[in-house]
């Protein structure tokens, strides 16, 4: 969603980077740049106004301007406004409200289209596995044809309780039928999908209104469009001075929304986000961290987010049977098949790639999806045995497994020196618990290389190596900057050996 924020943001930086001595002149040429990238980005006026404002204030401040690296310090501020103007600090549902033997009452709202019913089920199956709270979903949606048996639907797909009243068309009594089932069948929390609009309209309103005087939800969550944009402002004061909104939740940031409702809505109402959603999946709702989106936005990566998602995958057992795989140099392509299986779960490679540091600055090359499933192709070519011991593949075997996978004998050969390559690596990393060898495998090498590496290494039984890397207290920003250098390397290094090719030839 970020990508061409982080794109103009970094451009503005260039010139504060490269620069000694920061001085009004340079600075106010970086904020225009800044100013520029976030109205581009439909971050409201008023609050791009503020920002800059502020932003250029403190970085005239002594303490940056008399600092070693001045560049790095106005960054830094603008980091740290970021997390300001988002809200400082995730916060979490108000269970500590709930009396004794009532369930957690949360209703949704917003505008139709939004993703609200799809975003109850999310946030449902959220509580369920995070704070192993028995959910029920009621549905409140009396209006939208089809609802109803869209959230059954969902509520089955995840085992979740739904209840429903198809006779009835008094949301009011709905609501209040939901709530005395979730207290009689113990469930501590109730969420009531209520209906939507293509508009914001009084009726509805009033209705929303009707609904909170009678069950007196403990939560009110207004969901929004992630691209939503400049109109995210009016739509969120909206539903908030008329039923006194407690958080919001972000939808659809896997899209092509460009960030200034991210930016904007918690600035304008003073109620914070609570959730974002990143896909489709019922996975795809997080907790909102303003300090994490900000390093996203800054192209600094977000490590804490990536463990959180691991470990909601691996199992403990199984993490540590890997492990020790890893240790003994026995970790083989059966286990990567496994562990690849995982990632798909949690969104794909490609979309865990994006919170690594310096992942937007490299080759769009190996970013490309396709090399993967080619890698894939070729492992599912082999036989059990292979697989689990690669190093007997003679020239005769990898000319069968090319012809099975629709590869050459040259690429088999090349996945299989990367692979016993990155195994030795990986079991050298673990037995020094370097995170300066981590910040390697994630931050360049070859192509096809450094794709295989971090899609076996960093992603399977190396990934909880990364939480180690944040623990550490490395900073990301310099870890994006190594792994930046390391790109270009990379690349000249291929340049300047297509360079030798071409002039031999000639």
């Amino acid at each position: 969603m970020f990508e061409s924020l982080t794109d103009r943001l970094h451009s503005a930086f260039r010139k504060l980077t490269g620069t000694s001595q920061l001085t009004e002149r340079n600075i106010n040429e970086a904020m225009d740049e800044v100013r520029t990238a976030l109205l581009t980005a439909d971050v409201n006026y008023d609050v791009t106004d503020a920002f800059i404002k502020d932003v250029s204030q403190e970085c005239l401040g002594t303490d940056v301007l008399k600092s070693v690296t001045p560049g790095q310090q106005a960054i830094k501020v603008v980091y740290d406004k970021l997390i300001a103007l988002m809200g400082s600090e995730a916060v979490e549902l108000n269970f500590a409200s709930v009396a004794p033997g009532d369930p957690l009452i949360i209703m949704l709202c917003g505008l139709n289209g939004n993703g609200k019913t799809t975003t109850a089920a999310k946030l449902a199956n959220f509580l369920q596995k995070k704070y192993k709270k028995r959910t029920l979903l009621a549905a409140c949606d009396l209006t939208r044809p089809a609802a109803i048996d869209q959230l059954e639907v969902l509520g089955q797909s995840l085992a979740l309780p739904v209840y429903t009243d198809r006779t009835s068309k008094d949301v009011v009594a709905v609501a209040k039928a939901a709530v005395e089932t979730a207290r009689t069948k113990n469930c501590q929390v109730v969420l009531l999908d209520t209906a939507g609009r293509l508009q914001i309209d009084e009726p509805l309103v009033q209705e929303l209104v009707r609904v909170k005087a009678a069950v007196n939800p403990h939560e009110i969550l207004l969901v929004a469009d992630g691209a939503l944009g400049q109109e995210a402002v009016s739509v969120a004061s909206h539903f908030d001075k008329a039923l006194d909104v407690s958080g919001i939740i972000l939808t659809k940031l896997d899209g092509d929304a460009r960030g200034g409702a991210a930016l904007s809505m918690r600035q304008t109402t003073g109620k914070p986000i609570k959730f974002i959603t990143t896909g489709e999946q019922p996975m795809d709702l997080e907790t909102f961290h303003p300090d994490r989106m900000a390093s996203r936005i800054l192209g600094m990566g977000d490590i804490l987010t990536l463990v959180e998602r691991a470990q909601n995958e691996f199992e403990e057992a199984e993490a540590k049977k890997i492990e020790e795989k890893v240790r003994n140099a026995s970790f083989d392509f059966d286990d990567f098949l496994k562990q690849l299986g995982r990632i798909k779960k949690m969104g794909g490679i490609m979309s865990l790639l994006k919170f690594l540091p310096g992942m937007n600055e490299l080759p769009p090359e190996v970013m490309d999806e396709k090399n993967f499933r080619h890698t894939e192709g070729i492992i599912r070519s082999m036989t059990p045995a292979e697989r689990r011991l690669p190093e007997t593949i003679n020239a005769s075997r990898r000319a069968r497994i090319a012809k099975g996978s629709g590869s050459t004998p040259q690429e088999v050969t090349e996945q299989i020196k990367t692979f016993m390559n990155m195994r030795e690596f990986m079991a050298k990393m673990s037995q020094g618990g370097s995170a300066a060898m981590l910040g390697n495998i994630f931050g360049g090498g070859g192509l096809a290389g450094m794709a295989n590496m971090l899609q076996n290494s960093a992603m399977g039984a190396g990934i909880g190596k990364a939480a180690g890397y944040a623990q550490n207290g490395i900073s990301q920003q310099d870890a994006a900057a190594k792994a930046r250098e390391k790109a270009k390397k990379e690349a000249k290094r291929k340049q300047e050996k297509a360079a030798r090719k071409k002039n031999r030839h000639h």
